[in-house]
């Protein structure tokens, strides 16, 4: 038994989120009413999360077996919990190359990367398919040492990849090829991945509510689950109805971090976003008009990214933390993080310090101690879940929504056969350890991060506490 904790405030992401603003701002992103479940409904698979995950996954099993019944519970509205405020950035895991590599060695990253490559490409082919417009731009990512500190930090990366044949996938970039792309007073050199891009995550995570909504799918929104039960069959019940089922999936994203079955395999960290109102001359000034997204190579990462009016959005990582797992309204906005993310876009561009900031919004993360996600079905045969995306869920989730939606249908494919399906991601220690180290570990680290931006030796002691996490063996942290 499990129990969904701390649903979203209803109005706070669409109030805060720009990217939510926009998306309902046209009626083929609002769509047709999804209203909260009343009585109780059997249903063949049943699903809590209308999120990227439980959405893909719902319609991967309504394009497999076009007959079946597929109920998504969604606690707000399909989208507005991280799916829809997130950075947008759609890549496979060439930068985790490393890590897969120590995780699972030479055959098993370089599978796992075939299989985010080619996510990619279905992605941008669905989007097409279902005249889904969510401003997908594929030019590729560039990492940048925005600090002295931070140069050369991609060149592990690099190296693993080359090991294991793909090295041709990065081209490492100086301080001049940098600024060919676009011109910062703070960029050093770095790197380009040529496969990959941005969109607009809500105008994605709505179209997508919509197909699923048009094939079938019945879904509740505004529908919390208050108590969930494993069986067979699964049961959840809901402040107006239970749903029964033979098979569940939970998509819950960060809220697992609350559910006693996962609380040790994640922590929930909250990331913070800032967008600026449109500036097309002044992106044209510092050259940033190809589209491509960029991340610097902090440990609490900076990422950034334009938007078709001109535009820059710029999120920051790991700003606050949680305790027990529960996310509070703290998480949809923090003054602390989301001043970070807008100093950080007066630091890179300082011809941008006169543009009004149009929306900031923050929203959760579920971190594993892999830095990668991992899919499993729970004691019993009959629920499944994923998580663990670690921030980088935006192509990753589709790729999981076949694996969640294969394996609730009772297939066996080669997806099933991934190293990150059924994995034991490494544990975390019980409460109050987990919040507490997290907490401890995320604050020195940006301690460490904000010395180094400066020019400034860290403290050794926070040096020693944000190296810590890699030294117990988790892939997080410097």
């Amino acid at each position: 038994m499990a129990r969904v904790l701390a649903p979203i405030p209803m109005g706070a992401p669409l109030e805060r989120c720009w990217w939510l603003r926009e998306a309902m701002a046209h009626p083929e992103f609002v769509g047709d009413p999804a209203p909260a479940l009343k009585g109780d409904t059997d249903a063949d698979v049943l699903i809590i999360g209308g999120g990227y995950t439980g959405l893909w996954t719902a319609w991967q099993l309504k394009r497999a077996a076009p007959g079946i019944d597929v109920v998504v519970l969604e606690q707000s509205e399909c989208g507005f919990g991280p799916s829809g405020r997130n950075g947008g950035f759609i890549n496979g895991f060439y930068d985790h190359a490393e890590t897969l590599v120590d995780l699972f060695g030479a055959a098993g990253a370089l599978a796992i990367i075939a299989a985010a490559a080619q996510t990619v490409r279905d992605l941008a082919a669905w989007m097409d398919e279902h005249a889904v417009d969510a401003w997908f731009t594929r030019r590729g990512y560039i990492g940048v040492a925005s600090s002295a500190a931070q140069e050369g930090a991609w060149r592990g990366t690099i190296a693993a990849a080359a090991a294991i044949g793909l090295g041709d996938r990065y081209r490492e970039l100086s301080a001049a090829e940098v600024a060919v792309f676009v011109r910062s007073p703070v960029f050093r050199g770095g790197y380009l991945v040529a496969d990959g891009g941005h969109l607009q995550p809500a105008r994605l995570a709505r179209g997508l509510r919509r197909v699923c909504m048009e094939s079938g799918v019945r879904i509740h929104e505004h529908t919390p689950v208050s108590e969930f039960r494993a069986g067979p069959p699964a049961e959840a019940r809901t402040p107006g109805g239970t749903v029964r089922a033979p098979q569940a999936v939970l998509g819950v994203g960060a809220w697992a971090g609350g559910w006693k079955q996962f609380r040790r395999r994640i922590v929930t960290r909250a990331s913070f976003m800032a967008i600026t109102a449109p500036a097309p001359g002044k992106l044209a000034e510092i050259g940033w008009t190809s589209g491509v997204g960029i991340c610097d190579m902090r440990t609490t990462l900076r990422y950034l990214r334009t938007t078709p009016d001109g535009r820059i959005a710029l999120g920051v990582g790991g700003a606050r933390g949680t305790w027990d797992g529960r996310i509070g309204e703290r998480f949809d906005g923090d003054e602390a993080g989301t001043r970070h993310a807008i100093d950080a876009i007066h630091r890179f561009f300082p011809a941008f310090r006169d543009v009004p900031i149009d929306g900031r919004w923050g929203g959760p993360i579920d971190v594993a101690g892999g830095h990668t996600p991992c899919a499993g079905t729970l004691p019993g045969g009959n629920v499944h879940y994923a998580f663990g995306y670690t921030g980088n869920g935006v192509g990753p989730s589709h790729l999981f929504g076949r694996i969640l939606a294969a394996r609730a249908l009772g297939v066996e494919n080669d997806l099933m056969r991934l190293p990150f399906v059924d994995m034991e991601p490494k544990r975390f220690p019980p409460e109050p350890l987990r919040s507490l180290g997290a907490a401890i570990a995320n604050e020195a680290a940006l301690r460490r991060d904000d010395a180094l931006d400066a020019g400034r030796r860290p403290n050794p002691l926070i040096d020693f506490l944000a190296r810590l996490p890699r030294r117990l063996g988790y892939h997080l942290g410097p």
